[in-house]
């Protein structure tokens, strides 16, 4: 059976735990991919060009967004982030199962593109990962200890308005406890690998 891939468009605020669900994610789902994004700020530790992104001067960045080389670009923080066309579509095509992580403005702007663009509508998936409450999160954001007190409160504000954006996605998964979020997220994943959207040819005829 010729299949197109399934692009995930995973959205949540700092805290909530977006990638310790993904590498869990990773574990049962080997051949799942992960979109690398393109992001005009510094590496950070050992971050590798390539690897957590590509590291673009902001002309280099700049440029990519006049030639319309991206399916979202957003200026978050004073700096800015895109996805490359090339790292999704191209994958989807080849029937890659792609996980993005995204901030809400970057995935509005991939379900708006998804209304023209018929490979993103027929193999996106747009997923909001959410704390139980706000609470929560600020405990969370707090007990990281890498932010001062007045960029939690700044990191709160700016969750509390990302999650109210949840109806826009298909699915909400509250990270409250780590196992069973990671059961409901890879339940999604799977039913998106059966969508019969994605199938690429004509059956039983």
């Amino acid at each position: 059976m010729k299949k197109l891939g399934d692009l995930i468009v995973l959205s949540g605020p700092s805290g909530v735990g977006k990638s310790t669900l993904v590498g869990k994610l990773k574990q049962s789902l080997p051949a799942l991919e992960f979109s690398i994004s393109c992001t005009t700020r510094a590496p950070r530790g050992s971050e590798q060009n390539g690897v957590e992104y590509y590291f673009l001067s902001q002309e280099e960045f700049d440029a990519k967004r006049r030639n319309n080389e991206f399916i979202e670009s957003a200026d978050v923080f004073s700096h800015s982030y895109g996805t490359l066309k090339s790292e999704v579509i191209d994958r989807i095509r080849r029937g890659v199962q792609v996980v993005l992580d995204i901030d809400v403005q970057g995935a509005l702007q991939i379900r708006k593109a998804a209304l023209e663009d018929e490979i993103l509508k027929r193999t996106a998936t747009f997923v909001m990962i959410a704390p139980p409450d706000l609470e929560t999160l600020k405990t969370r954001l707090s007990g990281r200890a890498t932010d001062s007190a007045e960029q939690v409160a700044q990191r709160l504000a700016k969750a509390q308005s990302e999650l109210q954006n949840f109806r826009h996605y298909d699915c909400l998964v509250v990270n409250d406890d780590l196992e069973k979020a990671s059961e409901d997220l890879l339940a999604v994943f799977k039913a998106a690998s059966l969508r019969s959207s994605t199938i690429d040819e004509e059956l039983f005829v």
